[in-house]
């Protein structure tokens, strides 16, 4: 077991090894001159030759690779920004745990309301409520998420008044005021997140419901009630896990729409300007940042599929 886990780990930090090449190099491949973005066309050419040897821009570009990869790995250190030359660290600093104020609930969302309601589908297949609840998810799976986002800006908040219009508080600051604040953004991300989670648990329990053993619970008399939730239900949730791990991708990428709809200083909303600015150090810093944050949360639902399947633990023992 901890012969896989370390090899889950390893691959793990590979993986964040390529992204971070991919990210460096893609930047540089970017039109426009750093120098000239920062100081203007007017600048002089000295002006100019002098800010990119400050900041290593005349150097190959595998070397300005393994000065910028070596300062995260030993100081946490993303460089400066182009526009100003402020701390890209300090930046990240301050604007993942607002990202993350978000993501973590918009995930806690989905999965309490998604594996119930694929428990009920899955158990009423067929009948008008497993349709009506099925039609409800296949809407916010095809809802674009910017689409949602503006209708509680225009309706939900200008008409009626009952959310916030936009600004952020963070839950260490005032936790009533971030639950204001937060919850139509944590509610527009969990949509989707909802509705696939729903999806797979209901497809995995319908699977298992039809298993021998099932068929063999039921002939021994055993309720339908132990049947499902003290047999069926623990294995046909071990696929979701990975699905919900999975989902993280898509509640970081989205990030992007609900920060900037409602006005949330988090890194999607910097990812955003600094591709306006077209500051590629804090471009290439974020998503690094947002790799890092997918990959790991990948890593650690492979490790905790690993102790709940036994499949796995035999495998990995062996």
């Amino acid at each position: 077991m901890i012969s896989y886990i370390a090899r889950r780990l390893l691959v793990a930090v590979l993986l964040v090894l390529i992204v971070s090449v991919l990210v460096f190099f893609l930047m540089r491949c970017l039109p426009g001159d750093p120098a000239l973005i920062a100081l203007g066309d007017s600048a002089s050419q000295a002006a100019i030759d002098a800010y990119r040897n400050r900041l290593g821009l005349n150097d190959p570009v595998y070397v300005q690779y393994w000065h910028w990869i070596s300062r995260i790995v030993t100081h946490w250190d993303f460089g400066k920004t182009v526009l100003n030359e402020g701390n890209v660290s300090e930046l990240i600093k301050q604007r993942l745990p607002n990202t993350l104020s978000i993501a973590l609930p918009t995930l806690a969302v989905g999965v309490a309301a998604g594996i119930p309601l694929g428990i009920v589908t899955a158990i009423k297949r067929g009948t008008w409520t497993d349709k009506a609840l099925t039609l409800l998810l296949h809407s916010f799976l095809g809802t674009p998420r910017f689409l949602v986002a503006i209708f509680g800006v225009l309706v939900l908040s200008l008409q009626l008044g009952l959310i916030p219009l936009q600004g952020f508080t963070p839950p260490w600051v005032n936790f009533g005021a971030y639950v204001e604040k937060a919850a139509w953004p944590v509610l527009v991300g969990s949509f989707y997140i909802i509705a696939v989670i729903a999806r797979h648990t209901r497809s995995n329990l319908v699977e298992v419901m039809n298993q021998d053993y099932i068929r063999t619970a039921r002939a021994n008399g055993l309720s339908e009630t132990r049947i499902i939730f003290g047999h069926a239900l623990k294995n046909a949730l071990i696929p979701v896990v990975t699905t919900i791990g999975l989902e993280m991708p898509a509640i970081v990428g989205g990030a992007v729409v609900v920060e900037t709809v409602f006005n949330i200083p988090g890194i999607g909303q910097m990812i955003l300007a600094g591709i306006t600015d077209r500051d590629y150090l804090v471009v290439q810093a974020s998503v690094l940042v947002i790799s890092i944050i997918t990959i790991g949360s990948n890593a650690a639902v492979e490790c905790a599929y690993a102790l709940i399947d036994p499949r796995i633990k035999r495998s990995a023992g062996q």
